[in-house]
């Protein structure tokens, strides 16, 4: 019966209007014809990268910003541009794009080449030859053809994190090499001051170029937003005041025009959940609080044991109680837990570092504060909503084995 239930569900919802009239173009990979409020960085850009058409290797560059800020769409939409007029004029030109945060073939330098020289051709097993020889069967790859290419290293920082900075070092060389092609690095990074953690070496060559991205203003969000307003949803779909709420929400968090596009995604879809006729300002709340309460739950569900430990410590103190609670007593009751599930004690130091890193996800707030001769603590409060602690509590039980 259930089944038979499920077949009428799915005939019914395909024959359902819906508020969309193409949802890909609010998803974050989708590059518009024309992008707003980045022309001057669009400008640098090309002008950086035009060289590679009559044949010259193009600077290095580096493209900082906030996340949200347009820069990897930027660096989509212009290198899209830049390839297009190669095509067309059959100028030997490839970009390769990888990025470091959501692909496992750059969470090792041996992965990372291998991927690089698979991409031009090459075939490399993902493990089991010296790294040396993998660096030999990419610059095979490179000299098969005589070009230019141009490697997008989208959130860069997170490379260097996983790899360290031998990978990028060998990169950046490969121009000086005995090579028939040549290779410039586009690094993507959230963090400006990544690059001072690196070896100075690999910075004063691979920071030839800088281009900063500015966080979005709310005006600028509700221009971005009316732009994919106009491909995404039906006509006269969207409510009154809703492009600006969103664009109110996304300004808050430093101008995330990320965030604003998946506000009005979600908000879309649960119009189309409650057969709706248009998209309301009530339903910008609702996709809010659900986008909220999904990161926090993805969040902790991810985090390391010890990690969950010490949240569940925290929320396990705060239960029935209004004042706050300080490192201290976290500390007994983290003990207490890792004794019952037969963990390993961290030191106390180790525990208020985790709840520095929790403060800093926004999942509790933690303010330090002065004991006098006593020393420093911190005043620490649940941040997490009402609504979703149950759940967060329940994930956390099932992953420590309380």
């Amino acid at each position: 019966m259930i089944e038979k239930g499920l077949d009428v569900f799915f005939e019914v919802f395909l024959r359902k209007d819906s508020v969309f009239f193409d949802k890909k173009a609010l998803q974050s990979n989708y590059i518009p014809e024309t992008i707003l409020h980045r022309e001057e960085q669009t400008k640098q850009l090309a002008n950086i990268l035009a060289p590679a058409l009559k044949g010259e290797k193009p600077s290095n560059t580096f493209v900082y910003g906030k996340t949200g800020a347009g820069k990897t769409l930027t660096v989509k939409h212009t290198t899209k541009k830049l390839m297009e007029v190669a095509e067309r004029e059959n100028i030997s030109l490839k970009v390769l794009y990888i990025n470091c945060k959501i692909k496992r073939s750059a969470d090792t330098e041996y992965r990372l080449i291998a991927h690089l020289a698979r991409e031009l051709g090459k075939s490399v097993p993902p493990t089991g030859l010296p790294t040396e020889e993998v660096y030999r069967s990419f610059f095979k790859a490179l000299n098969k053809q005589k070009q230019n290419y141009l490697l997008i290293l989208d959130e860069i920082d997170q490379l260097v994190n996983k790899t360290g900075d031998n990978a990028l070092y060998n990169l950046t060389r490969i121009n000086e090499e005995d090579t028939e092609s040549q290779i410039s690095i586009i690094g993507i990074s959230n963090d400006i001051m990544f690059v001072e953690g690196i070896d100075p070496r690999v910075r004063s060559s691979l920071s030839e170029e800088e281009i900063i991205f500015p966080p979005y203003n709310a005006l600028q969000i509700q221009a971005i937003l009316n732009q994919r307003v106009e491909f995404a949803f039906n006509k006269e779909i969207i409510d009154f005041g809703v492009i600006e709420k969103c664009a109110a929400y996304a300004a808050r968090d430093h101008g995330d025009a990320r965030r604003a596009l998946e506000l009005l995604r979600v908000a879309g879809e649960l119009a189309d959940r409650k057969n709706a006729k248009k998209v309301t300002i009530e339903h910008i709340d609702d996709a809010e609080a659900k986008i909220d309460r999904d990161r926090i739950i993805d969040m902790v569900a991810t985090q390391p044991k010890q990690y969950q430990l010490v949240l569940y410590s925290i929320l396990f103190l705060q239960s029935g109680r209004k004042n706050s609670l300080f490192t201290g007593e976290v500390y007994e009751v983290y003990k207490s837990l890792c004794n019952k599930t037969n963990t390993s004690i961290l030191t106390q130091r180790r525990v208020s570092d985790i709840i520095s890193e929790f403060d800093m996800l926004g999942i509790i707030n933690a303010k330090i504060i002065s004991k006098g001769r006593y020393g420093r603590t911190r005043d620490i409060s649940i941040e997490i909503p009402e609504t979703t602690l149950p759940k967060i509590k329940k994930i956390l039980e099932d992953s420590i084995r309380i």
